[in-house]
This record gives structure tokens, C-alpha cells and sequence, in this order.
């Protein structure tokens, strides 16, 4: 898939809400909570406009059973895709979306994703640090499978300072 950056849209909040409202009717009371996170829910980041959503299930075994209605509505079920108790779900084909992600309620993968989004929507500097990387690797790279891994090591590292930020108690 091509790298596509964009500036952040306010419209973006508006996709999540009403892809949120829209994933209840199907999956109803099997979804606890869902969150958006990712680079389009953190305001003036630089996105690949694609809406990351996190819901949230008390039993991710039950979300297998919603793989073929979600494919006849033109979801790509990609399942684990990589990271155990994950199921994914990508709308949009090549010029994708929305990636959704249902994780178990004790999927210690939740807590990653929200402290990484509340961090970043807390320091507006870092965020654009993290937009400026971006922007960089999107000049290097064409497609996302060069500048997915590419964004690893950045990535990982500003997350550790997250988990500290959120160990500290949530300040500064």
C-alpha cells in the first residue's frame, strides 16, 4: 500500500463516531467500549488518513463469528494479523479507511495503544516530532512495507517515555 501522509482533519473524529455507532449494530453488546487512537485521533498530527479504532470485548473468541457478515459489508477480516488476541478488521481495500481492532477486555495491548494516544495529545511538541519522523520516512519510503518498520525504533522509544509519563502519575 502507498504511503499516504496527511494533515490532521477535524473530520476524523467524525468518521471514528460514526464507524463506532455503526460497528454496535452489528456486534452489539459484544463490544464493551471502543476508542480511537493512532496518529488521526491525536489533534495536529501528520496521519496516513487511515481512522485506527480499538473495540473493546469481553470475549474475543466471539468476534470470529462475525468474520463472514463483516466480509459480505466489505470488510477485509485479517484476523490476528500479527499480534496474538488481536482480530482485524480493514475497510476501504487499497485506499483504506479505517483499521479495526478488537482486543479482550484484559489485552494488556489496550493500555499501550491509550496511554501512546494520551501522551501524545498531551505533548504537543512530541507529537510533532513524531509528525517531523513521519514526514521523513514518507520522502524515503513509497509503500507502507518499507515505512511500517521503518517507524519501529521511534516508535518504541516515545512509548517508553509514555509508560513512564503514565507511571509518573500523568504530568508533564
Amino acid at each position: 500500500m502507498k504511503v499516504r501522509l496527511a494533515d490532521f482533519k477535524e473530520e476524523w473524529a467524525h468518521m471514528y463516531q460514526t464507524e463506532a455507532q455503526f460497528l454496535k449494530t452489528i456486534f452489539g453488546d459484544e463490544i464493551i467500549q471502543v476508542e480511537h487512537f493512532g496518529s488521526t485521533s491525536v489533534p495536529g498530527m501528520k496521519a496516513k488518513p487511515v481512522i485506527d479504532m480499538m473495540c473493546i470485548v469481553t470475549d474475543i473468541n466471539k468476534i470470529d463469528l462475525f468474520n463472514e457478515k463483516m466480509d459480505a459489508l466489505g470488510y477485509d477480516v485479517a484476523g490476528e494479523w500479527g499480534i496474538p488476541g488481536r482480530r482485524l478488521f480493514r475497510k476501504g481495500g487499497e485506499n483504506r479507511t479505517h483499521h479495526i481492532h478488537f482486543y479482550q477486555s484484559d489485552n494488556p495491548q489496550i493500555q499501550r495503544h491509550l496511554i501512546f494516544r494520551d501522551y501524545l495529545r498531551s505533548h504537543p511538541d512530541e507529537a510533532a516530532r513524531y509528525s517531523e519522523f513521519k514526514e521523513e520516512l514518507a520522502l524515503r519510503f513509497e509503500n507502507t512495507i518499507g515505512y511500517s518498520p521503518a517507524k519501529k525504533a521511534f516508535v518504541s522509544e516515545m512509548e517508553q517515555r509514555a509508560l513512564l509519563w503514565q507511571r509518573m502519575g500523568s504530568k508533564g
